[in-house]
């Protein structure tokens, strides 16, 4: 009997037909954006680069209708560009092999340089909304801290080898990996880095980090930055960092803070004294859930300064950064590589997180309007709730993408979160002693939640 092939879904070829230009949404994609584009105008003569037609603005405007448009391809994509255009591009005829090719050899620091202009515009955009409240963890840590930031990296999918330039591609070959840093309080990218080699350590990302993070910042980090040498350097810097514990790791307690049937909050001194793991002073926190007991490190020593259930919930948070990877690859197609070279491949990455840092802030103002957390604001849902709005401009029956999404005749389109523990308590007392049956199991479940 002959085994059928396992096929990756996210390799599935795309066979739904573009969705159709919102006039609303194109406008303000054009006035966010057109600022930052022009920016970028003299790097690129800079980069001796002719005023073709297949330029910066028309480039930026067909990789962003390949996204939230969610064209099949490259060649459905020069058929609507001959025919209506898109965005800020008026009808323009172009091969499909021009565009192709174009894709192949666009220089993708320009997409780089445009989407880091853009950010500190929707940092203050951020910043001028007062409605919707922050997380109470989060609330308390920036009083301590200027910065919580979230540092991981994931990995690319492997190659397509049905690209001329993939014909000669070992089959099964991995994209590269790319690592990101996200503000725990806007949920915006800070920072992002492209390394080809799929297996890189996270070890060399610490360099990068060093050279990006300032004093009074929070890391989050997981447990690939386990590296004694590195946390060191953090602490040299006046930066602190919360990541969790290896099994069997060997301490010894040097201070008890809170030691009570719930929870453990100990100064410790761990390592072997050798160049590799020197000797180094840490806070470990332990918070039971259930039978099991939840395990984190801090180089913040003072829980006046960071509580320990503020230490685990803030950790619990960390996971945002993997719904900010899940929302990329899988929602916007950051898993669907659409060529095969380096180039190509930074120019999708820097788009695709350009289009979730716009995602984001459309995100962000719609909790602003309900005067909810952008926790409980479902992103994928904003995405796929676009047709929605599309069909009902068109109709006359709205013309505000955030007035729509928040209207309560639109709840069925699943934008708010259904919550699951709504009423679990934050403790933040800085040496909590609670007993077993008190309020602190609040807290713990939500540990389970998470």
């Amino acid at each position: 009997m002959t085994q059928s092939r396992k096929t990756n879904r996210d390799h599935a070829k795309k066979k739904q037909r573009p969705l159709v230009e919102d006039e609303v949404i194109a406008k303000q994609l054009e006035k966010l954006l057109t600022p930052a584009i022009t920016n970028q105008e003299n790097y690129y003569r800079k980069l001796g680069l002719r005023e073709r037609i297949l330029n910066l603005p028309l480039m930026m405007a067909a990789v962003l209708t390949l996204l939230w448009r969610d064209v099949a391809g490259v060649r459905e994509l020069t058929r609507m560009l001959a025919r209506d255009g898109f965005l800020w591009c008026s009808p323009t005829k172009v091969s499909q092999q021009a565009v192709s090719q174009r894709f192949l050899t666009f220089p993708s620091e320009l997409f780089e340089k445009v989407f880091k202009d853009l950010l500190p515009s929707l940092r203050a955009t951020w910043h001028s909304r007062n409605q919707r409240p922050l997380p109470e963890s989060i609330q308390f840590t920036l009083s301590k801290f200027e910065k919580i930031w979230i540092v991981d990296g994931s990995t690319l999918e492997a190659l397509f080898r049905k690209l001329k330039s993939l014909e000669e591609t070992q089959r099964g070959q991995l994209a590269g990996k790319m690592s990101t840093v996200i503000d725990l309080m806007t949920r915006l990218p800070v920072e992002i880095w492209f390394e080809e080699n799929s297996k890189a350590s996270d070890i060399k990302l610490e360099e990068n980090i060093l050279n990006l993070v300032t004093k009074n910042t929070l890391l989050l980090l997981d447990r690939g930055f386990y590296h004694f040498n590195f946390w060191f350097q953090l602490i040299e810097k006046k930066v602190d960092f919360i990541t969790r514990i290896k099994k069997g790791a060997a301490i010894k307690v040097e201070q008890i803070f809170t030691d009570s049937y719930e929870l453990r909050d100990r100064k410790i001194r761990f390592g072997s004294g050798t160049k590799k793991t020197p000797f180094i002073t840490l806070r470990l926190i332990e918070v039971r859930s259930g039978k099991t007991w939840h395990s984190y490190l801090t180089s913040v020593l003072d829980p006046n300064i960071l509580p320990p259930y503020v230490v685990a919930d803030l950790y619990r948070r960390r996971w945002r950064i993997e719904d900010a990877f899940n929302t990329v690859k899988r929602l916007l197609g950051l898993s669907y590589l659409w060529t095969g070279s380096i180039n190509g491949i930074k120019l999708q990455i820097w788009a695709t997180w350009l289009f979730y840092a716009v995602l984001v802030d459309l995100g962000d103002a719609v909790a602003d309007e309900l005067a909810l957390p952008f926790d409980e604001i479902s992103l994928e849902m904003i995405y796929r709730g676009l047709y929605h709005f599309t069909m009902a401009h068109q109709k006359g029956k709205a013309t505000d993408p955030v007035k729509y999404f928040a209207d309560p005749e639109n709840r069925d389109l699943g934008i708010i979160k259904q919550q699951r523990n709504p009423n679990v308590k934050l403790i933040v007392a800085p040496f909590p002693n609670l007993q077993r049956g008190s309020d602190q199991f609040f807290f713990n479940n939500s540990l389970k939640a998470s």
